[in-house]
């Protein structure tokens, strides 16, 4: 009884010391601010229709007309029914944003730790360790918080399944699926993906291990329950996952029906993404070398060099008043390396990088292959298109790794994997079954190798050009040696930031140095260096999230000021599309004002990618009038934004003349270039080979109109005295959306690429387009079963294990 309290009290006040730590780092939330993160505004213009029904009518309308001409809303937080893990995961998650997640990470990586019998001392270490990893620390400050919150989840998913291999086989299974329940909620399939390559090399070393030790039995029986466990957190996420599916074959993700580009070239042939895309993130082969100095490349492509610097005293030598020289060295490109751009270097700490090469050495087992070959892994496969051999072949030949983009993001599994290895480098220090002459060796070995590395690299410091890709551009500023003072000033934090961890990683030597000679008793040693652990990285992680990210809350909720243009279109309560050409395509902001056929988002719709890069970008104006653009927002000499109308916007819904026959998708968009979008129309006849006749007559008398609008049910009236054809400027999307003509379910078809068609019976109808996706609705049936399965074998893991404790304590 008396082991039973401490246990709980122990964990109980670890618990309570997580979340302390969490909301101290982002104090602000105490505040009531928020933190500005980017990715999380551009959310909010993609959802704003979607939030604002669901408010207004307490309905789930997964589809919005806001954002890409149209698009389903299962990438857009939508709620599915009987999704009872994701209210789980809510009340988990009980802090205030983002200190929630940062709580996660610790949290996750306590129990990891424990269910590998580390001392909950040391565990404590390690929770901070990868709590504070720099890597992820910065993605919260880009808002990218599903990321975060799938990585948080990983350390728990590990644990149910070391506790399995351990023979916990109840438990083991019962966190195995609850983790992976939480971890499929969490959305972000990239980084679930990537830990399942770690579980991957996982297997085959356990695999090895059971082969040797003859533990076959175990072996299969262990996999056979993950699998179930597996199984059974897959499908109490049914319908998101399957909803995904569905939507990613439509989208970016999904496999192209063109074979050409629009130059006329032919298309690479792919089932994803091109490689070009999959890689065009990849990190540097030296680069990585900052997973333990963090300014090795310039850290950030924004970064504040402040008073100290060359470019701060350049600036002021050429006359700047010292708040603009400050204003201007707060956002200067420090970064240098290979990447395309980036917020920050992926920092895993000198004191956890100096453990884990003493972990290479200290501990022995199966756990250190795992650990090892699955930080190499990670790291070879992080350098996508600069190891192109290997990624080419996973591109290849693996099953949905062509699906994911930023291939430097699969670095998740070395931040998982090096601070374990460190944390058991530092528990079998306090074993005494390792001799100490071995514990001796391997601090002597990790020590001349991290001081080694540290002079090569000071030696070889004269190799780097310490040049960034953009830095001519700055010439542009009259400032002609500018990018000379930032070269210096790379080169300077290249040194500072070397010698920092030397400091921290000799500085950790020398105290297990001094434990092992007896001189620093464990827990000093223990606190010492949990110490340098947080001053280590906190230090690092606040360069780049700190308090001036936080805003307050009503910048969040409307991350989006309305212009004047912006004010103007909205007194015309028309339903039409806008198209801002002052804003790009990969933005939400006219998405939170107007319909729009641009937006943010991983995965977009693919037939609208295609209409940019084939026409939009080419101004044809057939095609936004197809789209029902009534308004283009333009930019004037002096940068302000202007209205323009377009009258020749061919409305909600329209009749045409005649249906035009092509072979196929790529001169179905060809056709596009010239195509009369207002009298004819386009279809493919090898996807819709029953549409007849050709031609139809339609005089002035042939009108639709749209009288009622949401975004998941459409009302028009049409009136026409000949048989006609209709085209609608909405999306055409077979997998939900439902045509009725007075009620009456109709079949429709694919015109123009993108748009609907239906054909109307003469006379006055009435006609309703409604998205009633079936997805949904068999998906949630899955879950709900599922989920109740689940709860069940979670009771009756509770009852089972009292059930024993009563059998033991009368025995």
């Amino acid at each position: 009884m008396k082991q039973g309290l401490k246990f709980f009290f122990i964990h109980f006040f670890v618990v309570v010391f997580f979340i302390i730590a969490a909301l101290a780092y982002f104090s602000p939330v105490l505040q009531g601010k928020v933190m500005y993160q980017h990715d999380i505004a551009q959310y909010t213009g993609m959802a704003k229709e979607q939030n604002d029904f669901r408010k207004s009518t307490d309905q789930e309308p997964y589809w919005t007309n806001s954002a890409f001409g149209g698009m389903p809303t299962y990438q857009l937080g939508a709620n599915y029914p009987h999704n009872y893990i994701k209210k789980l995961d809510r009340v988990i998650r009980f802090l205030p944003r983002p200190a929630d997640y940062l709580f996660l990470y610790f949290i996750g990586f306590y129990i990891l730790l424990c269910c590998l019998k580390v001392d909950y001392r040391l565990a404590i270490v390690g929770a901070l360790a990868f709590g504070f990893s720099t890597y992820l620390i910065i993605i919260l400050g880009a808002g990218h918080n599903a990321k975060a919150h799938a990585v948080a989840y990983l350390p728990i998913l590990l644990a149910g399944i070391v506790l399995v291999f351990r023979k916990k086989y109840l438990w083991g299974f019962v966190l195995t699926a609850l983790a992976m329940a939480l971890e499929i909620t969490a959305n972000h399939y990239q980084m679930t993906y990537y830990f399942m390559l770690l579980i991957l090399i996982l297997g085959i070393v356990y695999l090895i291990y059971a082969i040797r030790d003859k533990q076959l039995k175990h072996f299969f029986a262990s996999v056979g329950i993950l699998l179930l466990a597996v199984t059974l957190g897959i499908a109490a996420n049914a319908t998101g996952l399957m909803a995904t599916k569905e939507y990613a074959d439509w989208s970016t993700r999904g496999k192209s029906e063109l074979t050409i580009n629009p130059d006329g070239s032919p298309k690479e042939d792919t089932n994803g993404l091109s490689k070009a895309y999959i890689t065009q993130w990849s990190y540097g082969i030296t680069e990585s070398l900052n997973l333990f100095v963090p300014r090795l490349f310039g850290g950030a492509s924004q970064e504040n060099l402040g008073e100290n610097s060359k470019s701060y005293n350049y600036l002021i030598d050429k006359g700047l008043a010292r708040s603009s020289a400050l204003d201007f060295v707060s956002g200067l490109p420090l970064y240098w390396g290979e990447q395309p751009g980036t917020s920050g270097p992926a920092y895993l700490g000198a004191v956890i990088f100096f453990l884990f090469i003493l972990g290479l050495f200290l501990v022995k087992g199966k756990h250190k292959w795992w650990l090892l070959f699955g930080s190499l892994m990670s790291l070879v496969l992080s350098w996508g298109k600069n190891f192109s051999a290997l990624t080419d072949f996973m591109i290849d030949y693996f099953p949905l790794y062509d699906k994911f983009r930023a291939v430097s993001s699969i670095q998740i599994v070395l931040e998982l994997c090096v601070p374990v290895l460190a944390i058991l480098a530092l528990n079998k220090l306090f074993k005494d079954k390792v001799p100490q002459a071995d514990k001796m060796k391997s601090l002597t070995i990790a020590t001349v190798i991290v001081l080694g590395l540290g002079v090569v690299l000071f030696i070889f410091k004269g190799a780097f050009h310490f040049v960034g890709v953009n830095d001519d551009n700055l010439r542009m500023t009259g400032l002609e040696e500018l990018p000379e003072m930032l070269r210096l000033d790379r080169k300077s934090v290249y040194t500072s930031d070397l010698l920092r961890s030397l400091a921290f990683a000799l500085g950790t030597a020398l105290l297990i140095w001094l434990y092992l000679k007896e001189k620093l008793k464990m827990n000093l040693l223990i606190i010492a260096i949990g110490v340098l652990v947080v001053v280590d990285l906190v230090g690092v992680d606040l360069r780049y999230v700190n308090n001036d990210n936080f805003v307050s809350k009503r910048k969040m909720l409307e991350p989006f000021q309305e212009t004047t243009a912006n004010k103007i279109i909205a007194k015309d309560d028309g339903v039409y599309r806008v198209f801002d050409q002052t804003d790009g395509f990969d933005s939400a902001k006219t998405a939170y004002f107007h319909q729009s056929i641009t937006g943010y988002h991983a995965a977009k719709p693919a037939g609208m990618q295609d209409l940019f890069n084939f026409h939009v970008y080419n101004g044809n104006l057939s095609v936004l009038n197809m789209m029902n653009i009534k308004y283009v927002i333009r930019q004037d000499q002096d940068g302000n934004s202007f209205p323009i109308e377009n009258p020749n916007a061919n409305g909600n819904a329209w009749f045409v003349s005649q249906l035009q026959p092509v072979a196929n998708a790529d001169e179905e968009i060809m056709a596009l270039d010239s195509l009369a979008t207002k009298n004819v129309a386009v279809v493919n006849s090898s996807k819709f080979s029953d549409i007849y006749p050709l031609t139809y007559q339609v005089d002035f008398t042939a009108s639709i109109a749209l009288i009622d609008y949401e975004p998941n049910h459409l009302t028009y009236t049409s009136k026409n005295s000949n048989e006609g054809v209709a085209v609608f400027s909405e999306m055409y999307y077979k997998n939900g959306w439902n045509a009725y003509i007075d009620g009456k379910e109709s079949d429709y078809f694919k015109v123009n690429y993108v748009l609907r068609a239906l054909k109307i019976p003469s006379g006055e109808h009435k006609i309703e387009f409604k998205f009633e996706p079936e997805v949904v609705v068999i998906g949630s049936k899955i879950t709900l079963a599922s989920t109740i399965l689940l709860g069940l074998v979670i009771v009756g893991g509770f009852g089972f294990s009292f059930w024993r404790s009563k059998k033991e304590e009368e025995a």
